[in-house]
């Protein structure tokens, strides 16, 4: 990348910010997963026969219960602000490779985007663009997908495992209402708050890593 053109976008604000949203999103995951854990323990003390009830089990954990709720309204917020906030930071990040000299990328800003929404095509097209940015951000030659030694295959593998998570808890929200249902429901769901929180260290990992490289060519 010989040249810096004057659509250069630092990424500081952008990538503060994703961090700042991606840290709270940790936060609610781990609360998430406490009361989660309450919540199962309620569900098992009815299942050994403690409570008459299923309603009075919940009737004792009904604090946890509320707590629990009111956080999932919250990482709901925080998940849309995160994904907001990454597609604009992806967006940038692959304009800036092009103000830094890259040629030949095979994804265009919007489209780099774009896949995410696309059925199927979701599920490995926006790993090859943002294996793109990877490569251009250091200077190699766009479009050798051979010569990337990075996080990206684990990000991209911990994002697919966690959208099967959310489906199948999707799913399971509308239809679960016996006891080992319940209880499947819980663990899922206390299995994909985990996920979500690797998620969330791996992918600021590597946003981290493309700002710098990014940071570096311009300074």
């Amino acid at each position: 990348m010989s040249s810096i053109k004057a659509g250069f976008k630092r990424l500081d604000n952008l990538t503060k910010w994703i961090g700042y949203v991606l840290y709270a999103q940790i936060l609610l995951a781990v609360l998430a997963i406490i009361f989660q854990f309450i919540e199962y323990q309620l569900l098992s003390a009815f299942q050994q026969g403690i409570y008459a009830s299923l309603a009075n089990a919940y009737d004792d954990g009904e604090l946890a219960i509320e707590i629990l709720q009111i956080i999932g309204m919250a990482s709901l917020l925080a998940f849309i602000a995160s994904a907001v906030l990454i597609l604009q930071w992806i967006y940038r990040a692959n304009n800036n490779v092009r103000q830094l000299g890259a040629q030949k990328m095979n994804f265009t800003p919007a489209w780099s985007i774009a896949y995410y929404f696309i059925p199927v095509f979701n599920l490995w097209k926006p790993y090859q663009a943002m294996k793109e940015i990877w490569l251009a951000s250091k200077n190699a030659v766009a479009g050798d997908l051979s010569k990337s030694r990075s996080i990206l295959p684990l990000w991209w593998t911990l994002w697919l495992a966690s959208n099967l998570l959310g489906q199948s808890i999707f799913r399971l929200s509308a239809s679960a209402e016996k006891l080992p249902e319940l209880i499947n429901f819980n663990l899922i769901s206390q299995a994909s708050n985990l996920l979500d929180i690797l998620l969330a260290i791996v992918t600021y990992t590597m946003i981290k890593v493309i700002y710098r490289m990014q940071t570096s060519h311009k300074e």
